[in-house]
């Protein structure tokens, strides 16, 4: 059995955990839970973490933009400057087995702050390629059988934003994270979500308790020894 890696992104402006904090995050609590689930299956797999909602990454520029559509060996060395932040996030992706994110619905999609991260993420030659020479599809994902699976833990002021719920149409957290993640070739995500956070009481209670198995039932489908389900099928 080979050691997995797992990338624990917390997007939340909120510090600290519900279940520990009078005013933590709900999306801090499940990632949390989630990454302290697996380390009890796989205490030797590597959890790195990262905290975009305390600590952004810096937002694309005119001269981010300029540096990432210059071929790498014509940049200068303002341009790697420039893209060093992004470069470190993009090989911290490349890296990890799991992507494991709290994310916390903000207006009906997500923190501004993980959206810094996306973009500093989608990077032209390194997560998705791109040639004029192949017509009306130039673009391509880059990151397509690396066996990569992604989680999305979120948590939602109101309720019934799940697929064919009553405002299902106002959700675009999930929606718009798997549309990034497909065009850079990751397509294999799971979704567990909170609701009821504005009504308090039993209601948050209860839906944060069927969140919290769902989550331990996830670590143990996903946590299984052996390669991660692309590779394995690719191998079979």
């Amino acid at each position: 059995m080979r050691n997995l890696s797992l990338l624990h992104i917390d997007a939340s402006a909120r510090p600290g955990r519900s279940d520990i904090d009078p005013h933590g995050s709900h999306t801090r609590r499940l990632s949390a839970r989630f990454a302290e689930r697996w380390r009890t299956q796989r205490p030797h797999d590597r959890v790195d973490y990262l905290d975009v909602g305390q600590q952004p990454p810096s937002p694309v520029t005119g001269r981010w933009i300029h540096a990432a559509f210059t071929p790498p060996a014509a940049r200068e060395l303002w341009m790697h400057e420039t893209l060093a932040e992004s470069d470190r996030l993009v090989d911290q992706l490349i890296a990890a087995d799991l992507i494991v994110v709290g994310l916390p619905m903000y207006n009906f999609s997500v923190p501004a702050q993980f959206k810094s991260w996306i973009d500093n993420i989608v990077r032209v030659g390194r997560t998705f390629g791109f040639d004029r020479a192949r017509g009306a599809q130039p673009y391509w994902p880059m990151l397509t059988g690396a066996g990569k699976r992604l989680v999305l833990l979120s948590a939602r002021g109101d309720h019934g934003y799940g697929p064919g719920q009553r405002i299902a149409h106002l959700n675009h957290t999930e929606a718009s994270v798997r549309s990034v993640f497909g065009y850079i070739g990751i397509t294999e995500v799971h979704e567990i979500a909170a609701e009821y956070d504005e009504f308090g009481g039993e209601q948050l209670a209860a839906s944060l308790r069927q969140a919290e198995l769902a989550i331990d039932q996830l670590v143990q489908d996903l946590a299984r020894p052996g390669l991660p389900r692309e590779k394995e099928a690719a191998a079979a």
